[in-house]
């Protein structure tokens, strides 16, 4: 088998990376910090020294040139300094080697072709000196010498416990070669299954479940390694069930023990993805266990609460809930919803049914239900739904106060735009427009009123940051100038004031963009002393636009002098090519 040569030039690695990307690459290549490159199959590989050593890769897939790497940058999807490292390491770059006077690299498909014209006997020999040294290689070899044999269960079983390295804590970067090798042996039940051994491998994949949901707290999963692996076991335990057509009433008893018990959702759902594996007996069997459990879950009344809420109950209400479902009667799902109404959301829920059933008059009746058992700080979504019942019978004054209730409660640009989208709906909007501005005006009055003269330095002073924002919203810039001219505003807010403004007032815009530069050194983040330097080439814009460019070169200068012992910055700084 031949394979694609892997391609590259330097203008094409210099045109999908930022320029200070392609420069730390260049740097990193030139010190010697790119080791054996891999050539294999079209792309290349090898491990660059950073901050620590990572795994890098570069390949082409349908023409574009493609990287991944170990490090943080590269585990986000971006093309980092390492993959421009590798790739001019590739093109030469980097310390020559007097024997070779390239960077050294390593042609996969030559060695493919060395490898053969050599003896089996000496083939066995080198990868069994290798399986010495590479647990995941020799957890491979003793699966593969074990196909066929008597041993293989009990192999496969100690070969998933070996990879599962019981105890030991995994972090970040050791989550993805730790997972690989629970997946080969994953692969091993398979293969195992598949080679007619369907019962007993059922038997294997609840011992690898067990297993597993034992380690995963002790996995940092960030990357979501493991999840993946929970739901091919599952598949293969169901399909291994069809093959095996184990005893329906046992299968379910085990099952709906594993669903009530696990905290990772193995079995989730079973009643539904094994109907075609329990038969008959084993539906009933899950059926009537389900409903003793669900017998000493005591009903929940509004406010009322349970210490298995989050737990087993909630496992519970789930799977009666799929009970009920199945039945295709809404007063069966209802019924079981209707055992927990500790929450507003209870009531939504029950609500929803209702509404999806056709049953409306049902449907405003949980609903209102909901809204007197919660009146105060109810669910938002439930008073939504409310609301637009009324408005379907023309009741829009009761639903207007649920909303206005809710805008009062959190008086926001989000219950804001609410209010107007109820109020437009019945062509009201000018009227409790008023009504809302001069309710965010009083509470803000109130707030100012209430505040000491000597606030504690901690405590946040009133300002009109909600009304700016909401004008903000409405399109009224001038309003909203106004506004936190006079009352105030949050930073964020004024920032945006000043891009709103920089067009037609572009010397409003440059104080503003000043405090902001400020703000942006008070960090000794190089990502802030980069910002600063984005929000200094704004201000020259904005003083060229407003006409005094040439107050710019010195305020620069102040700016540098100010700030002359963040030596990142001034460096970051004196490299633009100010006008």
């Amino acid at each position: 088998m031949a394979y694609p040569l892997f391609s590259l030039d330097e203008k094409e690695l210099s045109s999908i990376t930022d320029s200070r990307t392609f420069r730390r690459g260049r740097e990193y290549a030139r010190l010697g910090c790119v080791g054996t490159i891999r050539s294999h199959d079209g792309s290349i590989e090898a491990t660059v020294q950073g901050t620590n050593p990572y795994h890098t890769k570069l390949w082409r897939d349908q023409g574009g040139l493609r990287s991944a790497c170990t490090c943080p940058i590269g585990e986000e999807g971006f093309f980092c300094k390492h993959g421009a490292a590798l790739g001019l390491a590739w093109l030469g770059e980097g310390p020559v080697k007097e024997t070779e006077g390239v960077h050294p690299s390593i042609d996969m498909e030559r060695i493919r072709s060395s490898l053969l014209t050599r003896e089996k006997s000496e083939l066995a020999d080198i990868i069994v000196e290798l399986a010495l040294e590479d647990d995941r290689l020799l957890r491979r070899l003793t699966m593969e010498a074990a196909r066929g044999e008597e041993s293989e269960e009990a192999v496969l079983r100690g070969t998933l416990d070996d990879a599962l390295c019981g105890g030991v804590f995994i972090d970040h970067r050791e989550a993805a070669p730790f997972a690989r090798g629970i997946e080969d042996a994953v692969e091993g039940i398979v293969r195992f299954m598949e080679s007619g051994n369907a019962a007993a491998a059922v038997g294997l994949v609840e011992h690898a479940l067990k297993a597993l949901e034992s380690r995963m707290n002790d996995v940092d999963d960030s990357d979501g390694n493991m999840r993946p692996i929970l739901e091919r076991l599952q598949e293969i335990h169901h399909e291994a069930c069809l093959k095996a057509r184990p005893d329906g009433k046992e299968l379910a008893r085990r099952i709906l023990t594993w669903e009530l018990e696990s905290d990772w959702d193995v079995f989730h759902d079973a009643i539904n993805r094994y109907g075609d594996v329990l038969g008959e007996p084993g539906m009933e069997t899950y059926r009537s266990l389900a409903e003793a459990e669900w017998a000493r879950c005591k009903p929940l009344s509004p406010s009322e609460d349970d210490k298995e809420k989050y737990g087993n109950r909630h496992r519970i209400a789930r799977i009666m809930e799929a009970l009920a479902r199945r039945t295709g009667d809404v007063e069966r799902v209802v019924e079981v919803l209707a055992r927990d109404l500790s929450t507003a959301s209870s009531f939504l829920e029950i609500s929803q049914e209702y509404g999806k059933a056709g049953m409306d008059d049902r449907a405003l009746e949980w609903a209102e239900k909901g809204i007197r058992a919660f009146p105060d700080h109810t669910d938002s979504r439930l008073r939504e739904f409310l609301s637009c019942k009324y408005h379907s019978l023309d009741r829009h004054e009761e639903a207007m106060e649920l909303v206005w209730n809710g805008f009062t409660e959190r008086p926001d640009l989000q219950e804001f735009q609410a209010l107007k989208t109820h109020a437009e709906r019945f062509d009201a909007w000018p009227q409790w427009r008023e009504k809302a501005h001069g309710h965010l005006r009083t509470l803000l009055a109130e707030e100012k009123a209430a505040t000491p003269k000597r606030p504690a330095p901690w405590r946040k002073k009133p300002d009109g940051s909600t009304i700016v924002r909401v004008l903000i919203w409405e399109k009224k810039l001038e309003a909203a100038w106004k506004e936190a001219r006079e009352d105030g505003c949050s930073e964020d807010l004024w920032f945006e004031l000043a891009r709103l403004r920089e067009k037609d007032h572009p010397e409003d815009a440059i104080p503003i963009y000043q405090r902001r530069v400020e703000m942006e050194l008070a960090s000794k983040d190089t990502a802030r002393y980069q910002e600063a330097v984005r929000t200094l080439k704004d201000i020259q814009r904005q003083m060229k636009a407003a006409g005094v460019q040439e107050q710019f070169p010195v305020y620069r200068l102040t700016v540098r002098d100010a700030h002359r012992q963040k030596r990142n910055f001034v460096k970051l700084l004196d490299q633009v090519p100010w006008e």
